[in-house]
C-alpha cells in the first residue's frame, strides 16, 4: 500500500483509516537474517492531516520467530505495539514545528510505503536478548556449558572475581620453571 502526500493531505475533513494484513515475511529476512519465521501482519492506522503534516497513528499485531541469544533455540515473540509518526516532504526544511519527542519521517519522492513503515517498526520491537520460557525459569546449574567452558551468570562472574589471582593447575608447575635459571644467574 501507497500514497501520496498530496493524496493524503486531500482528506482534511475525513481521516483515511485501513485496516489490512501484510505478508512482511521474507522483506523481514531480508532486513534482518536470522529471523525463523513472521506470521501475517495485522495492521489497523489512521492518517490525519493537522496544522503540522501528515500524522499516522497505528497497531500492529503479529508473531516473529527468532533463535534464542544464549541457545539458538526457536522462540516465538509475539508482538502488539502503537506507534505514531508524522510524514513530511522531503522540500521541508523547516522542522522546528516538531517537538524533540515526535518521530519524523521525511519522504523521498513525497510517498509513503506502509510496508516499508511496518518493516522498520517491527525490526524496532525485536529484544536485544531474546529467552524461551524454560531459559528464563532456569536455574544457574541449567546453563550451557561444555567439555572446557559453561555460560556464567552475572552473580556467578562477580562471586568468582578472586579466582583471577588463582593459578591453573596445569600451569602451576610452570612458575618454578624459571627459578632455576634466576639462582643460576645470581650465582655467576
Amino acid at each position: 500500500m501507497k500514497w501520496s502526500l498530496n493524496e493524503l493531505r486531500q482528506a482534511k475533513e475525513t481521516p483515511i483509516e485501513f485496516d489490512t494484513t501484510l505478508d512482511l515475511e521474507a522483506a523481514l529476512k531480508e532486513r534482518r537474517n536470522d529471523l525463523i519465521s513472521a506470521a501475517p501482519v495485522q495492521v489497523e492506522g489512521v492518517f490525519t492531516v493537522d496544522q503540522r503534516e501528515i500524522l499516522g497513528s497505528f497497531n500492529v499485531k503479529t508473531k516473529i520467530q527468532v533463535p534464542s541469544t544464549r541457545t539458538f533455540e526457536p522462540v516465538t515473540i509475539p508482538l502488539d505495539f502503537d506507534f505514531s509518526e508524522y510524514y513530511v516532504s522531503h522540500h521541508q526544511n523547516d522542522l522546528s514545528q516538531f517537538d524533540d519527542l515526535d518521530v519524523v519521517i521525511v519522504l523521498e519522492n513525497d510517498v509513503l510505503a506502509l510496508e516499508d513503515v511496518i518493516i522498520d517498526n517491527i525490526l524496532v520491537q525485536i529484544p536485544m536478548q531474546v529467552l524461551s520460557k524454560k531459559e528464563q525459569n532456569a536455574k544457574f546449574s541449567e546453563m550451557p556449558q561444555g567439555k572446557s567452558w559453561g555460560v556464567l551468570t552475572e552473580d556467578q562472574l562477580k562471586n568468582n572475581a578472586h579466582r583471577k589471582d588463582q593459578i591453573d593447575p596445569r600451569m602451576a608447575k610452570l612458575k618454578d620453571f624459571f627459578k632455576n635459571d634466576d639462582q643460576k644467574n645470581s650465582d655467576e
